[in-house]
């Protein structure tokens, strides 16, 4: 099966747009000067981008609150940046309801008073004019007082459940994140929908996912409860049964569903889509996680121990790089005059920026093991690189090369949210652990493989390497990046033929495309021609290359060189003779993006919000390599699409690309189409599917189905 390329610069788009939206790196220094990418945020985005990412802590804040039980201190939140929300009788209703319950939970005979006076002078106003099943409601509750919370066969249990708290917590996140607009940022929302859609083509189609272990951690199975629209829209104008079936579909809700969302917002498509996305939960700690090690990988933060002034580590290892074993190496950062002690260090005092140790801690990746994510420091295969004079000599060219470089990227600060809209007393957690907030994990470990500092410096001085080549590549400066890798590793273009054909292809052009043909020729005949030779596969593509000399200079050069993705395979290929491995998220990335176009295939129709949610341009590789970096000896669908398979219609274009079957191809008119899927609550698929054994013919899908 083909592997779907992405476009990596598009992804690190949506990505630095996410750190900057949640506030994960620091904002000193000068920026990023990636030539696709930058991390300094224009004037007129930062404001607005800015008021969300407050709008969302708020909403965060009053999340915890409740799920703490601590009722008063949202309330407080609420009156004074959401009195809207105080004024909906419904939602206040249900806050009374909670602060009645968590009164009684706390035990004491004062809060037991309190209680009753919350039912006299609160609860039993709201419960007036809150909706017709209120005062029913407030009449049962009043069972809480005979029926304690130990008592499992009362006929209040589910008042006195905490999932009671976590209901309330998400329905006020609902409401709160539409009318604040505090929408999660756009990668956020794009990895939800990618990951549902993936989750639901494997399921479907009765096929395994190759990232079940991450998605499954990374995606929560539970839902925030939706918001409601009021009494008064629900004399809203009917809406087009094209959005309310697009909609349901998108996100997994009946029919009603869709339309009692899309009357909350009013009849907006795009808007309800958000604000039914958002409900979808993802585990911010280990989403944070893998975002930090794609950044590391791209260059875009740092790859340092953060570390305070004046701190000394200690840690005991079981393994040093040598193989022995190694206890109670010391390396100083900082005052010499201050040391910890490794058995006292917990893993929240070391956040390691860009260490494959605290990357691949998450805890969707138990089950790879890290001797395998991260092979032998000394060796690589049948290849010794690390440590090589070969090794340091390049190390020390690029380093030369890269001055400057590393002081122009950010510094990761993880999700240190601060409580400057707490008014009430803080909650339990807040209390227990004020670091809670952070990325690393609770139960996360420093692995025992190796004196620590050493081992990060060694593995910083591989990414550096390789972000240095991938630099040189990129810029179309080749023959450099040959020379280098060729001093480092002589046998790396021995098992990578098709990737040294490609980089003396660039080699070719650029000499084409500056007129010197005699030159340009001497390359082809030195390794181009010799490579085909030994590669057959690679005879077609010679001749292509070589019809550049029949082509104007310039446009030789320009039209055949997205150097772009060229850089991003050689840093793929060269990270993984380093022992460095892709980030998680992009495999994640590269097996969503491969589902989600063999879902709309099946669907035989374009994805409506695709646009919205720039799964469109991840897509969008541009302009192709005479060689496609899908036939290139690196294998650019490891643990991606490539174990995925499906039954969808792969019809090719002449140039090899797939396209898609419409739903008229098989004779089935949309308007058909979208009435069998009301009545019968079917999917799109299925409906043409039906469809198509009946001529086209609606009527006699539903008479059939009901005979």
């Amino acid at each position: 099966m083909d592997s779907l390329p992405v476009n990596w610069e598009a992804l690190d788009s949506l990505i630095i747009d996410f750190v900057k939206s949640e506030n994960l790196i620091e904002d000193s220094g000068s920026p990023s000067n990636s030539p696709s990418t930058s991390l300094s945020p224009s004037s007129s985005t930062s404001s607005s981008s800015s008021s969300s990412y407050q709008s969302r802590l708020l909403i965060r804040q009053i999340r915890r609150s409740v799920e703490f039980g601590d009722i008063d201190a949202a309330i407080d939140l609420l009156r004074v940046h959401a009195p809207f929300v105080l004024d909906d009788h419904r939602l206040l209703f249900c806050l009374q309801k909670q602060r009645f319950i968590e009164l009684l939970r706390k035990g004491t005979a004062e809060d037991r008073e309190s209680a009753i006076n919350c039912l006299r002078e609160s609860l039993a106003p709201c419960a007036l004019d809150a909706y017709p099943e209120a005062y029913e409601e407030f009449k049962h509750i009043l069972l809480a007082l005979v029926y304690d919370e130990e008592d499992k066969n009362s006929p209040v249990v589910s008042e006195w459940s905490p999932r009671r708290r976590i209901d309330i917590a998400g329905l006020l996140s609902s409401v709160l994140r539409a009318h604040l607009c505090a929408y999660d940022p756009l990668f956020a929302m794009s990895l939800r929908y990618l990951i549902s859609i993936h989750k639901l083509f494997c399921f479907r189609q009765g096929v395994p996912s190759p990232i079940s272990d991450l998605t499954q951690r990374l995606l929560l199975e539970d839902r925030d409860p939706p918001a409601t629209p009021l009494e008064s829209s629900y004399e809203a104008p009917p809406f087009d049964e094209v959005d309310i079936q697009a909609l349901a579909h998108a996100v997994e809700l009946t029919r009603q569903g869709a339309i009692d969302s899309l009357r909350f917002a009013k009849g907006d498509l795009y808007q309800a889509f958000q604000n039914e996305l958002c409900r979808i939960r993802l585990d911010d700690p280990m989403f944070d996680e893998l975002v930090h090690e794609y950044c590391v990988y791209r260059g875009f933060v740092n790859f340092s121990v953060v570390d305070s002034p004046g701190m000394q580590l200690s840690i005991n290892d079981d393994q040093s790089e040598s193989g022995q074993l190694s206890k109670n190496c010391s390396t100083e950062v900082g005052d010499e005059n201050t040391k910890l002690s490794g058995s006292d260090m917990s893993a929240s005092q070391v956040i390691m920026e860009g260490s494959p140790e605290s990357n691949t801690n998450l805890a969707s990746i138990q089950s790879t093991d890290t001797e395998e994510r991260y092979p032998s420091e000394t060796s690589y295969g049948e290849c010794s690189t690390s440590g090589t004079p070969q090794f340091e000599k390049v190390l020390q060219k690029n380093k030369c090369l890269r001055v400057g470089e590393t002081n122009k990227r950010k510094r990761w600060r993880g999700r240190h949210e601060n409580t400057e809209f707490v008014s009430g007393p803080t909650s339990e957690r807040s209390r227990e652990d004020p670091n809670a907030d952070t990325t690393m994990l609770k139960d996360q470990q420093v692995s025992p493989k190796s004196c620590f500092l050493n081992m990060m410096k060694n593995r910083e001085d591989k990414h550096e390497l390789v972000l240095g080549l991938k630099k040189l590549a990129s810029r179309g400066m080749t023959e450099e990046v040959v020379e280098e890798i060729n001093e480092m590793d002589s046998n790396f273009f021995v098992q990578n033929p098709s990737l040294l054909f490609q980089l003396k292809q660039v080699e070719f052009l650029k000499l084409v495309g500056s007129g010197d043909h005699t030159q340009a020729l001497r390359v082809a005949c030195s390794f181009l021609g010799p490579l085909a030779s030994s590669h057959p596969d690679l005879l077609k593509p010679l001749k292509e290359t070589l019809l550049a000399l029949l082509k104007p200079n310039e446009e030789a050069f320009n039209d055949r060189l997205p150097l772009c993705v060229l850089a991003n395979t050689l840093q793929v290929a060269i990270g993984r003779r380093l022992g460095i491995e892709e980030p998680q998220l992009m495999k994640i990335i590269r097996a969503t993006l491969y589902t989600h176009s063999e879902w709309f295939k099946l669907q035989m129709c374009k994805d409506r919000f695709e646009g919205l949610l720039r799964i469109d341009a991840l897509k969008e590789v541009g302009a192709k390599l005479i060689i496609d970096a899908s036939r290139l000896d690196v294998d650019m669908s490891t643990d991606g699409s490539s174990q995925v398979t499906g039954s969808s219609n792969n019809r090719k274009q002449e140039d090899g690309s797939p396209t898609q079957s419409s739903a008229r191809d098989v004779g089935c008119d949309e308007t058909a189409i979208l009435k069998v899927m009301e009545f019968l609550a079917l999917p799109r698929a299925d409906a043409i599917h039906l469809l198509a054994q009946y001529n086209g013919n609606a009527e006699t899908v539903i008479q059939q189905i009901f005979a």
